[in-house]
């Protein structure tokens, strides 16, 4: 018994690590393997390409099925004033992160070096007109679209098919449950494939330190310290500016009331998890109405990705520039259209982040396979990316509270509001 018992502690030890320690330990075994036994590592790629398959294959249903959902989801609000103005306000905030991961990646370069491109036959789609971009937004054949991967397509014509489910009304009930039930499934699937996640990545990262050795490494801690600094710049610049702009708030104030719930996101990776502490530094640390926060966090959590657009930016840019891919006027403006979008159907399920980069790298043709760089180091980078979203979150709930003439600004003000001990435990 002892024996045995030494024998599968080793498994038992690994089946009860998280998800994301499992897929850093993947990544370093491959580097590992790369370096140690490069031949053999070479044997890997395969295994390595299965997974990349298995994560096309379930990529355009299930952001179909998502962004359906979520429209259909945000009908069923019959949103008010107050929640148009912060659809409006977070789609507008995901729009300027986005760009701000484009300009992260663009200026830092964190691709640069790694000199991918002679490891992959891609030849990357030629850069077409404005006639031929606008001419190829409508599918003509939205299977056949949905068949050849056509991202930007499928999502057109889900958003148009989520519009036209809200606008019949309870005829359109049956469909919506349809789609939600199929979104659920596809994230099931998701949650699948990213227990996979260690064993694909170890395969694909075995393969590409063969290649190229230790030189894969530097690029990766540039695009941790470019993801980490885009998200500086948009809570600290963009936030700020959106305080002292659009509600004449002094930004300090708002940002010593949210320490508590951005320390709770940055360590659980969780905007769910961190929803009620959410709540309770607006309505007690910031003064913004109980109405507001009931209406503006939920629909924060469903269509605010603030970070996860950031994020998209700079590894998109990372990937290019690994694999030696230009990108044109045109890539860029659909990187943020798609991020933008993919962010109203996007489901707080773990691997999900991965799966919508994954929706924005096929857009605009560059190779999945560097997911596999991305997915080891994807748990550092959600850190920051969820700290951002919740930030986002409380941040268009002082707004509209403001503008709403709901929000309390002698606690706005007040360095000590909210300071009591059931606070202080969350």
């Amino acid at each position: 018994m002892q024996f045995q018992g030494m024998v599968f502690a080793p498994w038992r030890i690994w089946t009860r690590r998280s998800l994301w320690f499992k897929t850093l330990l993947g990544m370093l075994a491959g580097i590992a393997l790369g370096l140690g036994m490069p031949e053999q590592a070479l044997l890997f790629k395969p295994f390595g390409t299965l997974f990349v398959n298995t994560i096309k294959m379930l990529m355009v249903p299930l952001i179909f099925c998502s962004v359906i959902t979520g429209i259909c989801t945000l009908g069923k609000r019959h949103l008010d004033h107050t929640g148009v103005k912060a659809v409006c306000l977070y789609l507008g905030s995901t729009t300027l992160a986005i760009c701000i991961g484009l300009l992260m990646g663009w200026l830092l370069e964190p691709g640069t070096g790694a000199a991918l491109h002679n490891s992959i036959v891609f030849i990357p789609p030629g850069h077409p007109t404005l006639e031929q971009v606008l001419g190829d937004l409508m599918p003509a054949n939205p299977l056949q679209a949905m068949a050849e991967g056509k991202v930007v397509q499928v999502v057109v014509f889900a958003v148009a098919l989520g519009l036209a489910i809200n606008a019949i009304g309870t005829q359109g009930e049956p469909a919506e449950r349809l789609f939600a039930s199929l979104a659920a499934a596809m994230n099931k699937l998701t949650q699948v494939l990213m227990l996979l996640a260690p064993y694909g990545v170890c395969a694909l990262m075995a393969w590409l330190a063969a290649r190229y050795g230790l030189e894969l490494l530097l690029p990766l801690l540039k695009v941790i310290g470019a993801v980490y600094l885009g998200c500086l710049l948009h809570v600290l610049g963009v936030y700020s500016g959106m305080l002292l702009l659009l509600a004449r708030l002094n930004p300090w104030h708002y940002f010593r009331s949210i320490l508590d719930a951005q320390a709770l996101a940055f360590t659980s990776s969780s905007s769910a998890t961190t929803q009620p502490l959410s709540m309770q530094c607006a309505e007690q640390r910031l003064g913004v109405s109980q109405r507001v926060t009931n209406t503006v966090l939920p629909i924060g959590a469903t269509i605010n990705m603030d970070g996860t657009a950031l994020y998209q930016g700079v590894t998109a840019l990372f990937v290019a520039q690994a694999f030696g891919i230009d990108l044109h006027l045109f890539d860029y403006l659909t990187i943020i259209v798609i991020a933008v979008l993919a962010s109203i159907g996007t489901a707080g399920a773990p691997g999900t982040g991965l799966m919508t980069l994954t929706l924005v790298l096929t857009s605009v043709g560059l190779p999945l396979e560097g997911v596999a760089l991305i997915a080891g180091i994807d748990r550092i980078l959600d850190m920051a990316r969820t700290t951002v979203n919740v930030s986002g979150d409380i941040l268009v709930s002082v707004l509209i509270a403001k503008r709403e003439g709901e929000l309390d600004l002698a606690t706005y003000h007040d360095p000590d509001a909210g300071d009591d001990p059931e606070l202080g435990e969350r």
